[in-house]
């Protein structure tokens, strides 16, 4: 027996905590970029001034595991090679980033070290593209 009005306020609910959760993670994103500026600052105070700035922009850590899942969903969806620079595009589009060039090659640079780390594992495969670039995609399974 079917229960519509089950099943869309399942729906409902569903998308709800999505939005619950994903508020949440930018909330913990936030709070993670404050407690590492208070610890800069705290080094100031306490002598140690050569490590009162953080070596990495923390505003485009990503979490563990996150740019795995996003390299390997856009090669997924992809019906073509996809190049490191396509995919770092996607990125910055995914994190609503306006990247200046250093971030953009920064990002670039990160995106290339996952997809060299795929290669090296057997999970991705390297395409001979025209000019410097590579492309980059899953093996064709039969």
């Amino acid at each position: 027996m079917e229960r519509p009005n089950t099943v869309a306020g399942l729906k409902a609910k569903l998308k709800e905590l999505h939005k619950e959760l994903k508020a949440a993670k930018k909330a913990v994103k936030s709070i993670k970029i404050d407690i590492q500026y208070v610890e800069a600052a705290t080094r100031l105070f306490t002598g140690n001034p050569e490590r009162a700035i953080p070596r990495r922009d923390v505003r485009f850590r990503a979490e563990k595991g996150e740019m795995l899942r996003h390299v390997l969903t856009a090669l997924r969806e992809a019906k073509e090679p996809l190049t490191s620079q396509i995919i770092a595009d996607a990125w910055c589009k995914a994190r609503g980033l306006k990247a200046d060039h250093e971030t953009y090659v920064m990002m670039r640079k990160r995106v290339g070290a996952c997809l060299n780390t795929l290669k090296n594992r057997g999970t991705i495969i390297e395409i001979p593209m025209e000019g410097l670039h590579k492309g980059w995609q899953l093996p064709v399974v039969l």
